[in-house]
């Protein structure tokens, strides 16, 4: 256990105290904050302090931090659709609804998991114990290919070809909307929103975020898109087709409330994927068909449109 003690001023008198914690100690989020003051962690001049505690001002503030937690991640038997593996990468084909590596909500039955089970230790350890062997990553609700790293070297070398924008990452989208044009190109920043969170948005203090797309499919109101990353930033293509006006279906984050289809996520499918391999310095490139849930969205539509 480790103490934290702040002594509050006048000038603070009438702020909650979790946004005061957060404010003043270094490292300690207003959430962390609220989560100490539920657990009876946080005193106010010897006082256990709720987390809707407004200041005073004058009195001592301790906050009780708990001793870190080891992290440890366990090898699970999950099975895993592996497209290509030799002694540097594995390629596998992640399936809608596994997140890539342990986070919270999500300590288990991850991409790494399974990963650990099959490899063992033979995978890079650059990105330490959580995501050993993680170059990039996509998103929990959004399925296909990802490539991982086995050894430093690999890993060093995959990290250097995403920098550099080489890999062929491609995706397949249906949005809503119609697509007027036959493509187009996005070239937005991204960055965390300031009102959630939880969620990015396009921002002129985000990082820059490129994303190149081509309508495939018309379907009235919908358009079968592929969509080609040039940047990877987070949620990049939801939030870039959202601004634009053609959300995903079934983003439940960046999409529209109401539609057709009954889906546990967004029909986006990281369908191919290419890069310079590590060891050999050959030009590699995969490709994974479409779910079959997405596949299914497609017949109906074709058949509503009499195809």
């Amino acid at each position: 256990m480790s103490e934290r003690v702040i002594r509050a001023s006048a000038e603070d008198a009438g702020e909650r105290i979790d946004k005061f914690i957060s404010d003043r100690a270094e490292g300690i989020s207003r959430s962390l904050a609220a989560k100490l003051c539920v657990d009876g962690a946080v005193t106010a001049d010897g006082k256990p302090a709720a987390k809707n505690y407004k200041i005073k001002g004058g009195e001592i503030v301790a906050v009780t931090l708990p001793e870190p937690k080891t992290a440890e991640v366990i090898p699970q038997n999950i099975p895993l659709d592996v497209v290509y593996e030799d002694d540097d990468v594995i390629v596998v084909n992640k399936p809608q609804g596994m997140v890539v590596h342990p986070a919270a909500g999500n300590p288990d039955g991850t991409l790494v998991n399974a990963l650990m089970y099959r490899c063992g230790e033979s995978l890079s350890a650059i990105n330490g114990v959580i995501r050993p062997g993680i170059v990039h990553r996509i998103d929990k609700d959004t399925s296909g290919l990802i490539v991982a790293a086995k050894t430093n070297e690999a890993h060093l070398s995959l990290a250097e070809q995403l920098k550099a924008r080489k890999p062929l990452r491609k995706y397949i989208a249906l949005v809503n909307g119609n697509i007027k044009e036959d493509g187009g190109t996005v070239n937005k920043p991204i960055a965390r929103s300031v009102n959630d969170r939880k969620r990015m948005a396009v921002s002129s203090l985000g990082r820059d975020a490129v994303t190149h797309y081509k309508a495939l499919e018309r379907f009235g109101g919908y358009t079968l898109t592929e969509c080609v990353l040039e940047t990877g930033r987070t949620h990049q293509i939801r939030v870039h087709m959202a601004s634009i006006g053609h959300s995903i279906v079934g983003d439940k984050v960046y999409g529209i409330k109401k539609e057709q289809f009954n889906l546990n996520g967004q029909l986006l499918h990281a369908q191919t994927i290419g890069f310079t391999h590590p060891r050999t310095g050959e030009l590699m490139t995969f490709s994974a068909q479409l779910p079959d849930y997405f596949e299914r969205g497609l017949s109906v539509l074709r058949n509503e449109n009499g195809r």
